[in-house]
């Protein structure tokens, strides 16, 4: 799955040639000006998701933190999301408002409770009428510090709770925590990982180990950034739009990811002519 965080990094997501979309917090968020610490409401994160899902075909697993609440919050989202046409929801075991995973000066983030959580999944799955949208439980052990146990601890009763998939989150450099989590991982439930922070291992290893899906979580929103910084940077000391025209997009190519040419055809058929 490859991030995307507005109707048009979506579009270029399915344009690009990627199965499916990951909606994720973090970039809807940091688009909005936001920190990712739930400050930004689920019905603003809902509008973004309306855009990506009006604009794909493909379908999109949305980063929906810890569901925005109790069990409540939770299943109130999947009603919304089923009716926005999202695939499925990913939430993660974290106390509200949450922090960011790869928050370096939050070392030891608090877990929620894992009957609670337990609870909330089967809440959500008991509240689906498509059979289809998928829940995903994101385990957060490592990232907090706990021992391999806790982990298996968590995704056991999690899996056993009804999610669809766990996904198993590390800040390590490496993938060693993903390996000794499959290594002892023996239930049917599909594995999901974000390897943001060990990018240097091959997807191939990842298939050895029997991960099921990856999610690329953040790059577009990134490169975005970089982007924009670049360019603003470049006018802003040139006084010119000379050189800093040539690495970006034409106007042409806006258009054309607008489906600007459907509109043109649509004028033709139903405006009269003069």
């Amino acid at each position: 799955l490859m991030e995307a965080h507005s109707g048009l990094s979506a579009r270029i997501v399915e344009e690009t040639g990627f199965k499916g979309i990951w909606g994720s917090g973090l970039s809807m968020s940091a688009m909005m000006g936001l920190r990712d610490n739930n400050e930004a409401s689920w019905t603003q994160v809902c509008d973004i998701l309306e855009q990506m899902s009006d604009v794909t075909s493909i379908p999109i697993l949305v980063d929906a933190d810890t569901g925005y609440g109790n069990f409540n919050n939770a299943r109130k989202l999947v009603t919304k999301l089923e009716k926005l046409g999202i695939a499925g929801a990913c939430i993660e075991d974290k106390l509200f408002p949450k922090t960011n995973s790869l928050l370096d000066e939050r070392s030891a983030q608090p877990l929620a409770d894992v009957k609670e959580f337990s609870m909330k999944i089967q809440a959500m799955k008991d509240t689906q009428t498509d059979p289809n949208f998928c829940v995903v439980a994101r385990v957060e052990s490592f990232i907090a510090g706990w021992p391999l146990e806790e982990a298996l601890k968590r995704a056991t009763a999690y899996a056993e709770a009804g999610a669809d998939a766990v996904l198993i989150h590390s800040k390590k450099s490496d993938p060693s925590d993903i390996e000794k989590f499959m290594s002892h991982w023996k239930k049917d439930t599909p594995v999901v990982i974000v390897p943001t922070n060990y990018p240097k291992t091959p997807v191939s290893r990842f298939q050895e180990l029997g991960i099921s899906t990856i999610i690329w979580a953040n790059h577009n929103v990134r490169s975005s950034i970089a982007a924009m910084q670049a360019t603003s940077k470049k006018i802003f000391e040139e006084q010119s739009l000379v050189e800093a025209s040539k690495p970006i997009a034409s106007v042409k190519e806006i258009f054309r990811l607008q489906n600007q040419q459907e509109y043109l055809d649509a004028e033709e058929k139903y405006l009269p002519k003069q």
